[in-house]
Order: structure tokens, then sequence, then C-alpha cells
């Protein structure tokens, strides 16, 4: 990912809370500096009263959309040109797309074909579709805990871990593949590999805050923090506890035959 990025911010209104305002923008300068930011809607309906108190405080340019026809969303069509002007201007590194619709699905995959990074931001019900088009999809659901606290989130418990056999299986392939011969992983590299396998990989989706503490919750893994340079920063590191009992019983057999 390049650091800075020059990203071009575009909300849907009609598939966004006003609420997630706050905690999207912060979010968003996790991965670069929203140099453009546009909301899209009809701004003549009651529907957007919550949206207009809180667009001149974060400096988020409203741009109208009549609804022409109805049963028909303008408003997509019209975020859709705007992108696709700022993707031929060259200006920017990346955008992010700030809806739940399904219809923005082609525009993330268009975008991403010219080398730029999206950044989706939606509701779970979001359409997997749009979510896969993305190069990372952050729910909502997530920036709306109180104080931004993760762990409100119905943080889920090592049992309840343990039994999503999705989230297992992501976790042993992320570490399997990021390993050296000894079966060690560098969480970094496991946390790059997780967000290559599916853009919606979020470890708030869990109940925590970041990915090391996840690591924890599930029991399955041994940890080492092992300093770098000066020793006075550490570095995560993972292995598989089924691996380590695979050569503890390699070890044994081997003491027996002798």
């Amino acid at each position: 990912m390049k650091i800075n990025q020059k990203l071009a911010v575009l909300i849907d209104a009609d598939n966004a809370q006003p609420g997630i305002v706050d905690a999207l923008l912060a979010e968003i300068a996790n991965y670069g500096t929203a140099s453009v930011k546009r909301i899209y809607g009809d701004w003549t309906s009651p529907n957007l009263r919550g949206w207009k108190e809180v667009l001149l405080d974060h400096s988020i340019q409203p741009i109208q959309q009549f609804a022409y026809t109805r049963g028909k969303n303008a408003t997509d069509s019209a975020m859709i040109i705007d992108a696709m002007d700022l993707l031929y201007s060259d200006a920017f590194d990346g955008f992010c797309i700030v809806s739940s619709d399904s219809d923005f699905t082609k525009l993330a995959s268009r975008i991403r074909e010219s080398g730029l990074a999206v950044y989706g931001f939606g509701e779970k019900k979001t359409p997997s579709p749009f979510v896969a088009a993305c190069d990372k999809f952050i729910y909502t659901e997530v920036l709306l805990t109180p104080e931004g606290d993760a762990e409100v989130l119905s943080r889920k418990s090592s049992v309840e871990l343990k039994q999503d056999t999705k989230l297992v299986g992501s976790l042993r392939k992320a570490v399997e593949a990021s390993s050296d011969e000894s079966g060690w992983a560098q969480l970094a590299h496991v946390g790059s590999h997780l967000n290559n396998q599916a853009s919606n990989f979020d470890p708030r989706n869990y109940g925590y805050g970041k990915l090391g503490e996840l690591v924890k919750a599930t029991k399955l893994f041994n940890i080492e923090e092992r300093p770098i340079g000066d020793g006075r920063s550490k570095v995560l590191y993972l292995r598989s506890k089924s691996l380590r009992s695979k050569s503890s019983r390699g070890k044994k057999k081997s003491k027996k035959a002798s």
C-alpha cells in the first residue's frame, strides 16, 4: 500500500447513515488523505435531513441529483460518472466508495483495473460481489460502536472463534503461507495474506481491535515476541499448535526407536 495516498471519497447518501461520518473519516485517514469528499443524493428530500447537518462540519461537498424517475437510482449513475472523471484525471491513488449497494461492483472492478486501490464501506447486508470487488471492505457496524471501541461489538469467546470454521481455516492458511521452514510466521505478513484472501477480513468483525488480539483469543497458535533493531521494538510471530504437537510426537517416536 502506498503511503500518504490521495483518496477520493464518494458517499451514496441513500445507502449510508450520517451517524458514521466521524468514524468513517477517521478510518479513511488510516489509508490516506481524503483529497476529495463528495456525497450524492436528492437534497430536496426530507430523508437526507440528517446528512445536511454534518456536511459543513466535515467539508463534504453535496452533489444534487434529482430522482427523475421513480424506482430508478439516479444517485448511483451520478456517482459512477463522477468517479470515472476523477479516475481519468490521474490525480488520485485510490477511491473510497461508501454504499451498501451492489450497483457499484463494476465501478470498483474498473478502478482496480487501472491500478488504483478501492476501499469500500457499507453495512453487513452489502452484497458479496461488491465486497469482493474492493481491495478492502469495512463494515460500518464496526464504526458505530460506543466511543469507537471495537470490543463492544459482540466480542467472540475463544470457544466461538474455534467453532467458526471459516475463520480458523483462513488463519491457518495465512500462517502456513507466510511461515518459514520452522513454521513461524510474522504477524504483519499473516495480516497481509488475510487481506488478500478476503477484502472484508477485519478483527473488529469479531469484536477485537487488532489482529494480534484475535489470534491470541483463538488459542490455536503459539506466539513469540521477538526483538528487532536495538531491542526496543518487538515483532509478533505465530506458529500453529498442531504443528508443534506433530513435531513433539515425531521426536518421541525417534527416541523409542533408538
